[in-house]
């Protein structure tokens, strides 16, 4: 008997997420997608996959252990997503995961796991939304979720990690994407249109006018005559011959199915909105003022949400006060052009904003170790801490006591 059997040992004592919230809301939240799902379409999981993994490239920056009793798994954070023994995961397949499923779903639960003495949390788990229920026992609200290899679990609700979107009736879950029902149908009709024309144009070639009436039977057998002796493969020789019972044979010409342009970009301009993204996003053709629009209107709130979530999560609210924290957050200016980066760089090192390892570090290039983490200013390019408050450049920090600050211009 596991542990969800031994706290839930009888059915009527579970209740639905609805009879337990409806006094908070008098709304019973529902995991459903479109018909057919929104990320069976084309269009609509290119922008879903487009955001998963500009969100996955999102790193997270360890925290300050204080003083004070943590959690025990600040030390492990850069790489602390966990997983089962069901599929072993990294880093950025967890935040993959979890934006295609807010992204399909508007909602995403991420659970924690605990070490075998429940003393300590070891790593966290994302779970589907449908795989997911939420029942009432004693008064509180628990969440029972199904792993991978079809066991189920159960946990706290108070313990669990929430991402949503759209979210308007209900105070824990986002709403479903029926608003995008419309436009996931003409997507559909549009796409299904075009297989239905190319089937047509491909298949009628020619068109026979019969001299003389036949039976409907007799019609059928001169239909397979006719392609036999004249389009099949015996007829080596492209010719076709033709006898008196024929007043006339005309080839078809065929024609490639050509869809109405604006009504395809109105249909994929829908789409675009509703995603709040665009096709330069989609295809990965996008300059850095369009990265920074999407950055700021789709990435950074999800970054924002996750960041808050897991803090949540991993830390209590004394263990907050002192600093810990989950952050997430991604280098922007990797994504400018080389003449952005150049000019960034160069102004924020020589006015001493920006250190040598964070300059290299916008060109992806590998540190140079401790030297590299120090500040310096322009003009005579003299390290901050030695310059005096006369403007003078004081004695080099290896230099031997007694030494007097050299004046502007001596060597």
């Amino acid at each position: 008997m596991g542990l969800f059997e031994k706290i839930f040992k009888k059915e009527r004592q579970q209740q639905a997420v609805g009879q337990y919230f409806q006094t908070l809301t008098g709304y019973t939240p529902a995991f459903t997608s479109f018909e057919g799902s929104i990320y069976e379409a084309d269009l609509t999981r290119a922008a879903i996959h487009a955001f998963a993994k500009q969100a996955a490239k999102l790193t997270t920056q360890s925290p300050e252990v204080s003083h004070t009793e943590t959690s025990g798994l600040v030390a492990g954070l850069p790489g602390f997503v966990s997983f089962t023994e069901i599929a072993a995961a990294d880093g950025y397949k967890f935040v993959y995961r979890l934006a295609t499923m807010l992204k399909v779903d508007n909602n995403a639960f991420i659970v924690p796991i605990y070490s075998q003495d429940y003393d300590r949390v070891v790593g966290v788990y994302p779970v589907l939304p449908q795989s997911a229920r939420v029942i009432e026992y004693q008064g509180r609200p628990y969440l029972r979720y199904q792993l991978g290899g079809g066991n189920w679990a159960a946990i706290e609700f108070e313990d669990v990690g929430i991402l949503n979107q759209y979210q308007y009736k209900n105070d824990f879950f986002g709403e479903t994407n029926r608003a995008l029902n419309p436009t996931m149908q003409l997507l559909n009709a549009q796409n299904q249109g075009i297989i239905e024309g190319i089937k047509q144009s491909a298949t009628i070639r020619f068109l026979a006018k019969i001299a003389q009436p036949l039976r409907p039977e007799d019609v059928d057998k001169e239909r397979q005559r006719f392609i036999k002796a004249n389009l099949g493969t015996d007829n080596n020789g492209g010719v076709m011959l033709v006898d008196t019972k024929y007043a006339d044979v005309k080839q078809i010409e065929s024609r490639a199915t050509v869809i109405n342009a604006a009504q395809k970009a109105a249909i994929e301009e829908n789409v675009y909105t509703y995603f709040n993204t665009n096709k330069a996003i989609l295809q990965s053709s996008f300059n850095e003022d369009e990265w920074n629009a999407y950055y700021e209107g789709e990435l950074e709130p999800f970054a924002i949400q996750l960041s808050l979530v897991l803090t949540n999560m991993l830390f209590s609210q004394r263990e907050q006060a002192f600093g810990n924290s989950v952050f997430y957050s991604a280098n922007r200016l990797q994504y400018a052009s080389n003449n952005t980066k150049l000019n960034v760089t160069t102004q924020l090192f020589d006015r001493g904003m920006m250190t040598q390892n964070q300059a290299l570090d916008v060109w992806n290039m590998p540190g140079i170790g401790p030297r590299g983490d120090r500040y310096f200013i322009r003009k005579e390019y003299a390290e901050q801490t030695e310059i005096t408050p006369t403007g003078t450049a004081a004695p080099p920090m290896d230099a031997p006591a007694g030494t007097e600050p050299q004046q502007e211009g001596e060597t």
